[in-house]
């Protein structure tokens, strides 16, 4: 068996990480005084000396910081889903079958989520400032490869809708990225990611927590991968960008990771 050789997919992208520097300057600026006045003493200059101390009756008060308001639980119209909505929401539309039968990106039971959004209104509802507030949470149930869109009620807290489509591949949550950086580094094919990171740090990659992440989905194009990926589109598979933090990027973007299948696979070059 021919066995390739994919250290430079591992290259670290020293270009990639250098970020533009920019200078301050610091202008110092002189007040006029006032014609014909002292400026080290006399009653200007004591005067003066007492508002740049902040004292005597013209010192200017102390800055006061105002808190920022309380966010409030509920919002209103088309406002933004507050923090207290969408933990709300999201416990709702995870509830019941789904959470049973479902399992997230790890194997865990329980569909992974992807995101919880504010939903559009309904035809009829568009000029209607009371219109009810809905919220949109999207699920990926790995047992099944299917996407899974929950609509709710956020006043009534009822499930309105439920709709399921498969081979839509939404961008992968940051979750999502870190499991599939840990299927990477267990692979073989992650030989250079670990070595590369080594190089770089001096350290051992043991742990997606020492990478910054970023993912894109991949979906198969005959004959332009490995068979191995075929599935990719009806499966769920990513292509990583990954960085050492506060460091260098390190190429593995000819890396493919079928989270489905939980298996990597490098890309076919021309």
């Amino acid at each position: 068996m021919r066995e390739k050789v994919h250290r430079h997919l591992g290259k670290v992208l020293t270009g990639a990480a250098l970020a533009a520097a920019g200078t301050a300057a610091m202008v110092a600026v002189t007040l006029p005084g006032t014609a014909g006045a002292d400026d080290s003493g006399g009653a200007g200059g004591g005067a003066r000396a007492a508002r740049q101390t902040g004292q005597g009756p013209d010192a200017a008060p102390p800055g006061v910081v105002e808190q920022a308001p309380a966010e409030p639980k509920r919002g209103t119209g088309r406002d933004p889903l507050t923090d207290d909505e969408i933990r709300r929401v999201e416990k709702l539309a995870g509830a019941g079958r789904l959470s049973a039968t479902a399992r997230d990106v790890s194997g865990a039971r329980g569909p992974q989520r992807l995101s919880t959004d504010l939903a559009e209104p309904e035809a009829a509802e568009v000029d209607d400032p009371n219109a009810p507030r809905r919220a949109d949470v999207t699920f990926y149930d790995y047992r099944t490869d299917t996407l899974v869109t929950r609509t709710v009620d956020l006043t009534t807290g009822k499930v309105e809708h439920t709709g399921t489509r498969r081979g839509v591949q939404p961008p992968p949550a940051r979750a999502e990225s870190a499991e599939a950086a840990r299927i990477l580094m267990a692979d073989p094919l992650g030989a250079g990611l670990k070595a590369d990171y080594k190089d770089a740090t001096g350290k051992d990659l043991t742990s997606p927590d020492q990478l910054e992440l970023s993912g894109g989905i991949y979906e198969a194009s005959p004959g332009a991968q490995p068979a191995v990926l075929d599935r990719c589109g009806e499966h769920r598979c990513v292509r990583l960008f990954t960085k050492v933090r506060n460091g260098p990027w390190i190429d593995t973007r000819d890396l493919v990771i079928d989270l489905s299948a939980r298996r990597t696979a490098a890309l076919d070059r021309g």
